[in-house]
């Protein structure tokens, strides 16, 4: 078991009381670490450190901050060992997905590094002669990044990664599902250097994650929000940001379609469909969640991925490389057993895997989904994934739109036109062309639409997400006024 604590203002500190709270190691049930339940008066602390950091922070050097965060980059890497253990122990990843989460992070690193001389504005003409009118690019206070357990180190570097490299300070809090993973993080950070309050850490028991969500929103000195997780979570963080008038950032769930056309190279298209599918046990918001495959094509596509995905390797992380280690927990066993048995109550078939009776779960194929069934919407965020047979594009698109979410998607096609007029077609913020659903680079404007979300994270679209664009003009000549 693992004792952590917080940080605020650059101290190690508990929780007020000295409150903690237990995760558990989803498979064995023993405790995995030990965290500080915070207050909301904890987490006020933390803004409160965050904003008297963030003056000095925001005027630093564009130079000085690119090399802390290089220096936090490098020091992420030397941790892989140690994330491995901790993504183990509290969420049952493997070690190849901890090992993927560490390198895709510390790239995100850099590229916040990079960005630090990328926050631009503009000069933009004006009617007033002698005026000189210029949008800039300011950074915007106290940034609240909020972030989940599944892809634990990508996904919580990106929550202040490139809000750290616009000038502005950051409270990162923890999911509760893996409190000392995010801890390694703000470790990084610190082994960097970065300076007292400009990056701070809480936990919270699953209790009172509302609770102290909203005293940090509420808090004047607060001016982002960003949240990646559920859809049902994520409404209300916007409805407590809309409550304060917080701009907010959310990605949040997905039903990610893998569209085969008649034309697909089928090994191809088998081979990023495992990926995208079973990847993390599907525990991916990019993950793959709905095979769209032409009639034309399904049979052979199927038995190859059938034959692929049932030779992938689950086991206990811990013991040694698997593809599928434990799912989070056994409400995502129940969950998916019951999309299961009720698909195959209404006339599917399980070509491979099936229901679960532990958190190991094997990989799952469902044949001849049909939108009767809940597998068909809903999403199952595990490792079992539907097949919905279709005829011609215009049939695939209407079902790859078919859902109210919008994050990833893909198409497979050999017509590398067509195939690009269908991706352009599907509602979401994702498509690869003749590439898994699963996709990030750091670089790359990241988000969905529709149920799937708010907001861009990534690059040039980043800085626009956590700056403040202001209109400034300096008037340069004796002006004329009508009275």
């Amino acid at each position: 078991m693992y004792d952590m604590s917080m940080l605020i203002n650059g101290e190690n500190v508990g929780a007020g009381g000295g409150a903690t709270f237990e995760r558990r190691n989803p498979l064995t049930g023993d405790v995995a670490t030990r965290a500080p339940a915070s207050t909301a008066k904890d987490a006020v602390r933390a803004v409160e450190a965050a904003h008297r950091a963030f003056p000095a922070w925001a005027a630093l050097g564009p130079g000085e901050r690119r090399t802390l965060l290089l220096k936090a980059a490098a020091a992420l890497e030397q941790k892989a060992p140690a994330f491995a253990e901790a993504m183990a122990d509290e969420t049952g990843a493997s070690g190849m997905w901890a090992g993927f989460n560490v390198h895709l992070a510390a790239g995100i690193l850099v590229e916040a590094a990079a960005l630090t001389t990328q926050i631009k504005g503009e000069v933009i003409p004006s009617d007033v002669p002698g005026s000189l009118a210029m949008g800039i690019r300011q950074p915007a206070g106290v940034v609240v990044g909020i972030a989940p357990w599944n892809a634990p180190v990508i996904l919580g570097v990106r929550a202040i990664a490139t809000p750290l490299a616009c000038g502005n300070t950051v409270v990162l809090k923890g999911s509760e599902l893996c409190p000392r993973t995010h801890r390694l993080i703000i470790e990084s950070l610190q082994d960097a250097g970065l300076p007292a309050g400009v990056v701070n850490f809480v936990t919270n028991a699953p209790a009172d994650a509302g609770m102290v969500v909203e005293a940090m929103v509420a808090h004047p000195a607060v001016r982002r929000v960003n949240f990646t997780g559920s859809t049902r979570v994520g409404k209300l963080i916007a409805q407590t940001c809309a409550k304060y008038l917080k701009p907010v950032v959310l990605e949040l769930g997905g039903k990610a379609p893998f569209v085969v056309l008649d034309d697909a190279d089928l090994d191809a298209a088998v081979n990023a469909a495992a990926f995208g599918a079973f990847a993390n046990s599907g525990q991916i918001c990019m993950s793959t969640e709905r095979f769209v495959v032409d009639a034309a094509v399904a049979d052979d596509f199927v038995a190859k991925l059938a034959a692929k995905a049932g030779a992938l390797p689950v086991g206990d992380p811990r013991k040694g490389p698997v593809v599928l280690g434990s799912v989070i927990d056994m409400a995502t066993v129940e969950r998916c057993n019951a999309l299961i048995d009720d698909a195959v109550a209404k006339g599917a078939k399980v070509l491979c895997g099936g229901r679960a009776d532990s958190t190991l779960m094997a990989a799952t194929l469902i044949d001849h989904v049909t939108p009767e069934m809940k597998i068909y919407r809903e999403e199952s965020f595990g490792p079992v994934k539907a097949v919905v047979r279709v005829n011609g594009v215009e049939e695939a698109i209407a079902c790859a739109n078919d859902n109210e979410y919008g994050l990833s998607s893909a198409v497979f096609g050999r017509d590398i036109a067509r195939a690009f007029e269908v991706a352009k077609r599907i509602e979401s913020g994702i498509c690869h062309v003749n590439g898994p659903t699963v996709h990030d680079e750091a670089q790359m404007p990241f988000g969905g639409v529709k149920s799937s979300g708010i907001g861009r994270f990534g690059g040039l679209a980043g800085v626009n997400e956590f700056t403040d664009l202001r209109w400034i003009t300096v008037q340069t000549t004796q002006r004329h006024y009508p009275f």
